[in-house]
Parts: C-alpha cells; structure tokens; sequence
C-alpha cells in the first residue's frame, strides 16, 4: 500500500483472537475441558489453536472430528462455553506492543470484529482495560453469519461513515482477509497471531509483524529501524488487480 493510500484510511477495524489477544491457553483449556467431559482425549494445543477463527460451532466441530452429529455439537458447545465464559481472562493477554500501538491510534474511528461471541468480546476488552479504545465491538452473535462473510464490515462502514477505500481490515488469518476483500475495503495481515500461516496462501494488502508499526504507517512514517515493530512489509493491490472504491 502507497503512503497516500494509508494516510486516507479512516476506519480500522480489527480481529481479535490472535491480533490484539492471546488467548490460545484459555481456548485449549476449554476445549481440552469440553472434550473430557464427552469422554475424549486431550488434543495438542498446537492441533487446538489451528480449529481456532470460524466461530465455535466451527471450532467444536473440528475439535469432534468432521462427521459429528449436529446434537453432539451442541451439547459440546455449550460445554465449552460453559467452561470458557467462566475463565475468560486467566492467562489471555495483549500481544506486546498493543497497547502502545492502540494508545498511539487514539482519535481514529477503531472497531473489533471477532468471530468470538459479543459478549465474550466485550467482557475481555473490558477485563484487559482495552474496550475505550473502540467504538464498536462485535462478535459472532451481532450478525446472521460470520466472517469471511462482509456483513460486520459493511455494517461498520456505514455506521462510522467511511467509504471503502478508507477502511482496513486488520487480523491474523485468511478469514480476517476474506472478509476484508469480500467488503471491498483494503487488509493488513499480522504474523504473529493464531493464523499467521494462512497469509501465505491468502495475501493481505498489507503484512506487519508487530502492530506498533501500523500507527506510523498510517502517519506517513516508515518504521524507524531497530524499533521493536521494524519490519512491515507492503504492496499496493492484490493480485486480481481489484482495489477498494
């Protein structure tokens, strides 16, 4: 992305598993806690994590196996919710560098957009003292679908008043830039999250590897060298030539 197109932007909107929070143990917990009580083995918390991003029936039916009953899903899911809304904020954390980055954004439109349900959203935005920062929270009950379906975006469009060109979608995995791409507006990949693997096969407009990056970019700066978040890589486009209007 140019530095005119960045300077343009107006409306952020990021994921939240795995680009602002670290919530991998709380999630393997819970699912590994679910998955004891229907009388199955512990799964690897790398095997976990990778289930992670689609929502929770996703992540409980990948975490039963593909051919589950719908009813086992439920009764697992509501297992694992059970569990995780009760320990939420145990070991979840900010990624490093969040903080500053979101305290340096101060005075954008910002909104979160999660595949985690809205309430869960808002209890560990609120736990970890990060909720102020935004405007709008959303999460997997707000709409009739999920992302990578443009819902969330196109409603947060209109409700902070920017056109597609000066919106960006900023998240760890394939499903944030999905989303992005299926609204229209531009994306910004983090490597550092649950997804980072997934950039590879899906691109983002925009890759960083530390999110204290984005507030200079969006200034007009390059990274300053040896910072904590050198490193961003960028490209104007995507491959099927297609930019945000």
């Amino acid at each position: 992305m140019s530095k005119s197109t960045l300077n343009d932007i107006r409306l952020l909107i990021f994921d939240l598993d795995g680009t602002l929070i670290d919530s991998k143990a709380d999630l393997v917990l819970s699912v590994n806690a679910m998955r004891e009580q229907m009388g199955l083995p512990r799964l690897d918390a790398a095997v976990v994590v990778s289930y992670v991003g689609g929502g929770v029936a996703a992540l409980i039916r990948r975490a039963l196996g593909e051919g589950t009953s719908d009813d086992k899903v439920a009764r697992a899911s509501t297992i694992f919710l059970n569990h995780y809304g009760r320990h939420l904020l145990d070991n979840t954390v900010p990624y490093p560098g969040v903080r500053q980055a979101l305290d340096e954004l101060r005075g954008r439109k910002m909104a979160v957009l999660s595949n985690k349900r809205h309430d869960f959203s808002r209890e560990i935005l609120e736990g970890l003292e990060l909720a102020h920062h935004f405007s709008w929270i959303y999460g997997e009950t707000s709409f009739p679908e999920t992302k990578p379906n443009p819902a969330g975006v196109i409603r947060l469009m209109r409700e902070a008043g920017a056109l597609a060109r000066q919106t960006l979608m900023v998240g760890d995995s394939d499903t944030d830039v999905l989303a992005g791409r299926n609204a229209g507006i531009w994306t910004c990949g983090v490597t550092y999250g649950f997804g980072g693997f997934t950039l590879e096969t899906v691109p983002p407009d925009l890759i960083l590897n530390d999110l204290r990056d984005l507030p200079q970019l969006l200034n007009g700066r390059d990274p300053e060298p040896g910072s904590a978040g050198q490193g961003s890589a960028s490209g104007l486009g995507r491959a099927s030539g297609r930019q945000p209007g």
